[in-house]
């Protein structure tokens, strides 16, 4: 089978600071007359980045491949070049079919125009005819819920409508190949189940999709394979599971107690800036034991006063899976934060977590999933095997969790 997506030897140079504004070639000739060697100082430029560098990979028509790795990993600058957003540095790219992108709000969206003539406007780039617009119309405004602002410019949208009505133009106009990044993080619970579900049926319609998430869940939901990506290079490419516990480790590896530099979503009215962990008499650990008490020490610094309904901390393991979620409201009445910083003691007694890798995840939101602060990747922690007993009496028990139940008994 021929691959629809072939890249070889694909690499992405920027310099640092400097803006490139496209030049004539007068202008050009004329900078190259006064300064003749700049361009061999800037071959030698140490402020070079590269973000992509020698990518090589094939996809096979009908598959959904998600691609994980840190920001900064390259994973945004790939996608925009396989949608000819952005020209590569060196390398070869094939497309062996019609493109549809989704990767900010409102790609390819003209803001002056209306809902109604964007959607035959993308629709036009996809190659699409009015007749095949036209029998997919009804089904887009009815899966982006914009029934009544169709005749509305796009500039009037909402970040929410904006993102609904993208996904759906995207996702029904029948490109060959869908690019899908972070944008989906953008809407509303209801709404990222209801993409997430889109793209499964995508994705068993024969078409390819190629997936940008940090929701690791997601990606192990609805991928078919997934490729890691690292400092701009590919480390891994494979297996959803090996790719996600390899990713995991990565992310282990560079953990740290300071969070005022993590990658995060939200406002910035309140950034966690701090989490780190110790067991029950306030001594550091890195690796809490099976069934061995520790506590999670959080730091949330407010900048703004802020009206949380949802301060938590979510535990996901090593296949991306939700395992629990602790909500600050189960124990603390806190309606309203003024600017300050507040610690959080949250104290697992007994450790529930068997052994293998446990990611954090933090959010801070107000009204309607108004996100102050959202921290995918928080902080990663091993949780070490125990003894078959441990010093608090957890005997070992096999299954996701250790959680001793109370057993009561009658006789009749």
């Amino acid at each position: 089978m021929t691959p629809i997506i072939e890249v070889k030897g694909l690499s992405k140079k920027y310099r640092m600071g400097e803006s490139q504004p496209y030049l004539t070639l007068r202008d050009s000739l004329v900078n190259f007359a006064k300064n003749p060697f700049k361009k061999i100082k800037e071959g030698l430029s140490k402020d070079e980045f590269w973000a992509l560098k020698d990518i090589n990979f094939t996809v096979e028509p009908g598959e959904v491949v998600g691609i994980i790795g840190r920001n900064g990993a390259g994973k945004s600058t790939l996608l925009k070049i396989l949608s000819r957003i952005t020209p590569p540095t060196t390398g070869e790219i094939t497309l062996r079919g019609r493109v549809g992108s989704l990767l900010e709000v409102g790609t390819g969206f003209q803001q002056e125009l209306t809902g109604r003539e964007n959607i035959y406007l993308n629709g036009a780039i996809l190659g699409m005819s009015q007749v095949e617009i036209r029998r997919k119309f009804d089904e887009i405004i009815a899966f982006a819920e914009v029934e009544k602002f169709i005749d509305t410019p796009v500039k009037h949208y909402s970040s929410g409508m904006y993102v609904r009505l993208a996904f759906a133009v995207a996702a029904h106009l029948e490109p060959e190949i869908l690019l899908v990044d972070e944008v989906l993080s953008v809407g509303d619970v209801s709404f990222q189940k209801k993409c997430l579900g889109k793209m499964e049926d995508i994705g068993q319609a024969g078409r390819t999709i190629l997936f940008v998430s940090h929701d690791l869940e997601a990606i192990r939901r609805i991928c078919t394979k997934a490729i890691l990506l690292e400092k701009g290079q590919i480390t891994f490419s494979g297996d959803i599971d090996k790719t996600i516990q390899l990713y995991l480790e990565s992310v282990r590896s560079k953990t740290t107690s300071n969070l005022a530099k993590t990658s995060r979503r939200g406002n910035g009215k309140a950034k966690f800036t701090k989490l780190f962990l110790t067991d029950l008499s306030d001594k550091k650990i890195i690796t809490p034991i099976e069934g061995e008490p520790f506590k999670i020490n959080l730091e949330l610094t407010v900048r703004e006063v802020i009206k949380p309904n949802i301060i938590s901390i979510t535990f996901v393991d090593q296949s991306g899976q939700d395992l629990l979620t602790t909500f600050m409201h189960d124990n603390l009445t806190m309606t309203k934060l003024k600017p300050g910083k507040y610690h959080f003691s949250i104290i697992c007694n007994p450790n529930p977590f068997i052994q293998g890798f446990v990611n954090l995840r933090l959010a801070c939101l107000g009204d309607n999933f108004l996100e102050y602060d959202h921290v995918h990747e928080a902080y990663v922690f091993e949780v070490k095997q125990a003894e078959e007993t441990s010093s608090h009496g957890l005997i070992k028990r096999p299954g996701v969790f250790n959680v001793p139940f109370t057993w009561e008994s009658y006789v009749s």
